[in-house]
């Protein structure tokens, strides 16, 4: 044979053995190709394709986005730095109320004649706000743009946490989208503990240090005498035994020493007299001297540890604390503390999250699609395969073999990809399928109009493969244009299509072009027919 031929020889072996050592597993099952790897001394790949939502079972989420409370939250943290200003400048204001409503925030001054001296303040150091009102009290409003923007920025925001959370919680192949201005889809295929993984996606998991105000009374702040800068919080404590809750306040400075952005690491280490689990995490560099200087100024003093709103525990600082590092202790079971250990790794929300909907889909219905998806694409299968050896013969067979192998392709890639197979990407493969025996059609079509003006075999074949394949490279390139525009822009389902068409598409132009013009040219080199099965 000619080298040229040989070489084509190689490709096609290579491109066989590589993609059907990757379909193996998804044939014979994870377990079989184990043994069989085990068997060949570990060489082949284990890992079966991935199954999408709607064949593997799962739930699926629509979750809304409070993107109100985040932009309250950056009226909160102006309104707080504001009547810090005001009080460095020796004005007193009686009250600096944010409102999420409005996006607003008013000042009240104890003098009015003070008025003039807080807006320059104002207009010098809060360039994203305007003054609406200069009485009393003074109004300024967030500007419409950066409310806009904060908006966006927290869906976003919530987006990657969220993707970080499902990541760590080991769901394969998850889909994590923006849906309209403030809502989430997510896609989470062969869930187990659904009620825990919804309890993971909603929890904002925003961690702060606060410093226990020892100096008012519990039961005056319940009275309602609690100083501006404090605030009431409290330690939820669970009996362990009779499982009865009971909750404990504690008066807390509202500005936390210590945030939840500050911790890069977070993991669950085993401690105390009954070896019970907790949450250890460590500080950036910014963080760690913040506490480490905090706790050498406040030795004896309480510090609290807040997530979400509710103290998980109050300890003594007892000395100071370098290293940047922390415990967080709270009578958690062992999988409680692996979750806040999860969600602080993962980043808080930057606003809360709301289950709008929720739909668990049992692998029971998976399973009818894929059965229903094995037949259609059986069946289907048949009947082109039987057409094709009854019209072209053994020509028709090989391009039954091209078909096969086409699908070895499309299986083998998505394994290497770690891409996910969807119930439209099996109408993707199916679609596929029957564009790569049109492209053999193409081909034969022209090799009898060949043969039919009385060239020779060869020549007839070389010319038939060489005037199709322009035919079949423009079908296939605007085929998979639209195939990419769909994997680009679409979600979901649509990604699953246009991924198993592209990667259809591209198999197709190998396996019409390449294999079957390589087993021609063998037969042809070899045999020399003067006639052929076509």
């Amino acid at each position: 044979m000619k080298t040229s031929t040989w070489a084509k020889l190689i490709i096609v072996f290579s491109v066989v053995a590589i993609f059907g050592a990757y379909t193996l597993p998804t044939i014979v099952g994870k377990k079989n190709a184990k043994y069989i790897s085990e068997l060949l001394g570990g060489i082949l790949p284990t890992d079966t394709i991935n199954l999408g939502l709607d064949l593997k079972g799962g739930m699926h989420l629509v979750l809304g986005v409070e993107t109100d409370k985040a932009v309250f939250a950056v009226l909160s943290r102006a309104a707080n730095n504001l009547q810090q200003q005001l009080l460095n400048a020796k004005i007193a204001a009686d009250k600096v109320i944010p409102s999420g409503k409005d996006a607003t925030i008013k000042i009240y001054l104890v003098d009015p004649k003070d008025t003039d001296k807080a807006v320059n303040i104002i207009m010098d150091n809060f360039p994203n706000y305007k003054i609406v009102s200069q009485g009393q009290p003074i109004v300024i409003k967030l500007k419409e743009q950066i409310v806009e923007k904060i908006k966006k920025q927290a869906v976003e925001q919530a987006i990657n946490v969220i993707r970080n959370r499902v990541n760590q919680f080991g769901v394969t192949e998850p889909t994590v989208v923006r849906a309209g201005e403030n809502h989430i889809v997510v896609d989470l295929p062969g869930i187990k503990n659904a009620n825990r993984a919804v309890k993971l996606l909603g929890e904002t998991a925003r961690l702060e240090l606060h410093l226990v105000d020892d100096s008012v009374s519990v039961a005056d702040a319940l009275n309602g005498n609690l100083p501006p800068d404090d605030e009431i919080l409290y330690e939820i404590k669970r009996d362990p035994t009779t499982g009865e809750i009971t909750k404990v306040p504690f008066v807390v400075k509202k500005e936390p020493i210590i945030t939840g952005d500050m911790i890069t690491n977070a993991h669950v280490m085993f401690g105390g007299p009954l070896n019970q689990p907790y949450v250890a995490f460590e500080l950036n560099s910014e963080g760690a001297k913040i506490f480490a200087d905090f706790t050498a100024t406040h030795i004896g003093k309480r510090l609290a540890i807040v997530l979400d709103n509710v103290i998980y525990s109050a300890p003594v600082i007892q000395s100071r604390i370098g290293g940047g590092r922390g415990e967080i202790t709270g009578n958690f079971t062992l999988e409680e503390a692996h979750d806040l250990a999860l969600v602080l790794r993962s980043g808080s929300l930057p606003a809360p999250v709301k289950i709008l909907q929720k739909v668990t889909i049992g692998p029971s219905l998976g399973k009818i699609s894929i059965d229903k998806g094995k037949k259609a694409m059986i069946f289907g299968s048949l009947a082109v395969i039987l057409f094709m050896i009854f019209y072209y013969r053994l020509s028709g067979l090989l391009a039954d073999f091209a078909m096969a192998l086409n699908i070895v392709i499309i299986f083998g890639t998505m394994v290497m990809l770690h891409a996910t197979l969807t119930l439209p990407g099996l109408a993707g493969i199916a679609l596929t399928v029957g564009m790569a025996v049109d492209a053999n059609v193409l081909i034969y079509e022209r090799i009898r109009e060949e043969l039919l003006i009385g060239r020779s075999v060869h020549d007839a074949v070389n010319t038939g493969y060489a005037r199709a394949f322009i035919t079949i490279l423009d079908a296939n390139i605007t085929t998979l244009i639209v195939a990419l525009i769909l994997y680009q822009f679409g979600s979901g389902p649509v990604k699953g299509f246009g991924i198993t068409m592209a990667i259809g598409l591209l198999a197709n132009i190998f396996t019409a072009v390449t294999f079957t013009k390589t087993v021609f040219d063998i037969v042809l080199e070899k045999f020399r027919p003067q006639r052929l099965s076509i």
